[in-house]
């Protein structure tokens, strides 16, 4: 994932939620009637693989690699990929039956699709090692809260952080954390942001990111510090009292006054031409920052607003449709696409965190010595769909059918907020559109 060409695959944008928000008010929300067993062994035939057409070309290419090595791996089942172009938009409107047998989508849409009955439980059709090896923040993606059965697979997942040069803090007599465990706290961001702007000519030192348009990526952007206040978006059901609280209300009134510090970044190039010290973005940047930077690049955490950092996760993943007909032979292709070989192939193409442990751990980039090891670290602690403690990091955008209308309304706040909108009141209004959705549909309840 390199620039905002892959962020388009991290959150949806405006459109696609619209459209993963038609998908789950139409759902039945059903139960899965999957079988628990299928005999993988006699599997055979023809299936198709649909893959998102945002992919970049090192992705297609690593999928037509992968797809490839399936059908000289064996001669009794035959893949063949489609690139999907407007990936959940087509999810959306496509009967499940005509679905591609393996199916990629963005797996913050997971719940929204499988209340609308377009995938099946992988749990008997795919083996329990296979599921064991994914991580602890993709298993959490990608099991459905309504449930608790798995319904896709990840090769890779994302990150958040703060990408510092070294050059510029240590002119400024700041000092860093390197673990997520010994993170700034408020208020020291607070002073290393003051210091930084004392040795800069204009005094923005920041970089958010605000080209990608936070409307559409606040949600991914700033989700974590929600957590990081000690709350969720929703609890017991409800957006109001959680996503409102004093303690969020109280944080994002901490994170609208570092506007004065941030570079508004037209031109993507705030951190690499080094107008500024720090850049909160995600992992998808480190090969062009690097170039840039060289050694004088540092992984520091995100800050703790007070129940631990907190980072964010979450990206595409695999699954196979309600719909197919062939699932067996879908199973097969998909535990090959979640082989290391396989997983691999694609993390190398786009330099994500492997969505598998035993990738991970060889990872040059994600292991344990790694430069992008703070990624790594963060995502083995997935805080899942729990209240936030101090120990767990990754916080998943929230598992439910109802995400596209929290991610929609939740971005819209994050964004009134930063443009000088009233904290309290933007909140306010995000969490009772929210309870409102909700209540206009039995509370994505399975039926």
């Amino acid at each position: 994932m390199l620039g905002l060409k892959s962020f388009g695959r991290l959150a949806l944008v405006a459109t696609a939620a619209t459209a993963a928000m038609t998908l789950a008010a139409c759902g039945g929300g059903s139960a899965d009637e999957t079988p628990t067993t299928v005999d993988k062994a006699a599997a055979s035939g023809d299936i198709v693989v649909w893959v998102h057409g945002g992919a970049t070309d090192a992705e297609k290419a690593a999928a037509n690699t992968i797809v490839d090595g399936f059908n000289t791996s064996q001669s009794k089942i035959k893949a063949s990929v489609k690139f999907i172009p407007d990936q959940q938009k087509v999810i959306t409107a496509t009967p499940a039956e005509q679905l591609g047998d393996v199916v990629e989508a963005d797996g913050e849409a997971m719940s929204a699709n499988v209340y609308a009955g377009k995938f099946q439980a992988l749990d008997g059709l795919i083996s329990q090692d296979v599921l064991d090896n994914q991580t602890s923040s993709t298993t959490a993606q990608n099991t459905y809260a309504g449930d608790g059965k798995r319904y896709m697979l990840s090769m890779f997942d994302s990150g958040l952080a703060l990408y510092g040069n070294k050059k510029l803090l240590d002119a400024a007599g700041v000092k860093y954390p390197t673990t997520w465990d010994t993170a700034w706290t408020v208020e020291q961001f607070d002073a290393a942001l003051k210091a930084l702007a004392t040795k800069d000519k204009d005094g923005k030192v920041l970089d958010v990111k605000e080209n990608y348009g936070l409307s559409g990526y606040s949600t991914y952007a700033f989700l974590p510090i929600i957590s990081s206040a000690g709350h969720l978006v929703m609890e017991d059901g409800k957006a109001d009292g959680a996503l409102n609280s004093e303690p969020v209300v109280a944080a994002f009134t901490k994170v609208a006054g570092w506007k004065q510090y941030t570079d508004a970044n037209a031109d993507d190039k705030a951190f690499t031409a080094g107008r500024v010290g720090l850049s909160w973005v995600g992992h998808w940047v480190y090969n062009d920052y690097k170039k840039a930077l060289g050694d004088d690049l540092v992984v520091i955490p995100l800050p703790n607003f007070g129940t631990g950092a907190k980072t964010g996760q979450g990206s595409l993943a695999w699954g196979i449709s309600k719909g197919s007909k062939n699932a067996a032979a879908a199973a097969v292709f998909l535990e090959y696409a979640m082989s290391d070989a396989s997983v691999k192939a694609m993390t190398d193409a786009n330099s994500a965190p492997p969505g598998t442990k035993s990738v991970t751990a060889t990872s040059p980039l994600y292991k344990a010595d790694g430069p992008l090891a703070l990624y790594a670290d963060g995502l083995s602690r997935s805080c899942g769909n729990e209240m936030p403690t101090t120990t767990c990091v990754a916080v998943p955008r929230t598992i439910s059918a109802g995400w596209p209308t929290i991610n929609a309304k939740a971005g819209d706040a994050m964004n009134s907020i930063w443009t000088g909108g009233d904290p309290k009141e933007a909140l306010d209004k995000a969490a009772q559109a929210i309870d409102q959705d909700f209540t206009d549909n039995d509370g994505y309840a399975v039926k």
